[in-house]
């Protein structure tokens, strides 16, 4: 998994946080969680505000 794969990840994160809110959490976690994910293998540095916006917006999504 890379940065650029959100949905993927968003669907990892759901699964590994069921009872965290999206909407409630802040980017330093998020980065964190992504992170520590099963499969993910990309450099930290490559990541930025709007992908970490990305994550979010389609874990919102895909906890709906």
């Amino acid at each position: 998994m890379k940065w650029t794969d959100t949905l993927e990840i968003a669907i990892a994160l759901n699964d590994k946080f069921p009872d965290i809110d999206p909407t409630k959490l802040r980017f330093t976690d998020l980065r964190a969680w992504v992170m520590e994910l099963d499969g993910f293998d990309d450099d930290p540095n490559r990541c930025g505000e709007k992908i970490l916006e990305a994550i979010q917006m389609t874990w919102i999504d895909e906890a709906a």
